[in-house]
């Protein structure tokens, strides 16, 4: 189960309310059920923003006084806002995101500056072509990464030294940069991140059971679905890629890699919040399975 000394106040009431309406039903819809609720709530920050993004697109006109951009950074600021006044977040995750806006904001200023991708002007509110919603976009990867952590009480077997992760992630982050001008590292830098991780399993707390995944598979599929949100991002023209000018398309399934090498910074970044944990003897733990 949770430990519900690492919730905030209203998720230590929403877990209570499930402890008494969820054993109404069959164990194995319990935990399905709990699963899902627990990954919609920590993602609560991204999909506000997507939601921002997308009726922004559908009903915003385009002769408005604010422009689209700035109206973005508005709504961003008043969940970011929202997220702190419903103590949905706490103050050490805060600083988290913080550097998750200032980390993605940097990389965004450079590589609009490269041509990358781009924006649609309009607006005061921007550094360069870049408009300031967008480093709220890695603020919600970051949300999303802290907020996990606490809601599924997160444990790991055989976690890397996290000086040696830190290395990892900041060659990483360097070379979303370099790569435009010397040899591109991203492919050498996924294998020495598969080999880092090879052996690290999640253990993670659902409702009544304790199960667990490798690190590399949970990595993958949050880079999945940041591709996926990244579509919809590009599809309700937040932003474009130069392939998309002429009409949209979906986003390459070949930008999982930048994803999946982003996920690696964001866990770096969020362990210096919250410092990787062994499980605790005696947790409920499924049998294991051949890898």
């Amino acid at each position: 189960m949770t430990d519900r000394s690492e919730l905030t106040r209203l998720e230590a009431v929403l877990d209570g309310v499930a402890d008494r309406v969820l054993p109404r039903v069959p164990a194995g819809v319990q935990e399905f059920l709990a699963f899902g609720i627990k990954q919609a709530w920590a993602c609560l920050f991204g999909a506000l923003m997507l939601a921002a993004i997308v009726l922004t697109a559908w009903f915003h006109p385009d002769d408005a006084w604010l422009a689209r951009n700035d109206l973005l950074v508005v709504l961003a600021v008043l969940i970011q806002i929202g997220m702190l006044a419903a103590r949905l977040e706490t103050g050490r995750e805060l600083i988290v995101i913080i550097v998750f806006h200032i980390v993605g904001t940097g990389m965004e200023i450079f590589k609009t500056a490269v041509g990358s991708w781009n924006y649609a002007p309009g607006g005061w509110l921007h550094i360069g072509a870049v408009p300031l919603f967008t480093g709220f976009m890695y603020a919600a990867v970051g949300s999303y990464l802290v907020r996990v952590h606490r809601l599924f009480d997160l444990r790991f077997t055989h976690y890397p030294p996290r000086w040696l992760t830190a290395v990892i992630a900041a060659a990483i982050y360097v070379n979303f940069f370099t790569h435009h001008f010397v040899l591109d590292l991203r492919l050498p830098l996924v294998a020495v991140t598969v080999l880092v991780f090879f052996r690290c399993r999640m253990h993670f707390s659902v409702h009544r059971r304790t199960l667990r995944m490798p690190v590399l598979f949970a990595f993958v599929l949050v880079a999945f679905f940041i591709w996926l949100a990244e579509n919809i991002g590009t599809a309700a023209g937040a932003w474009l890629y130069p392939s998309q000018d002429d009409g949209w398309h979906p986003v390459p399934l070949t930008k999982l890699v930048a994803w999946f090498l982003l996920m690696m910074i964001s866990v770096v970044l969020v362990t210096f919040v919250h410092r990787p944990r062994p499980p605790e003897h005696g947790r409920l733990e499924p049998p294991p399975t051949p890898m």
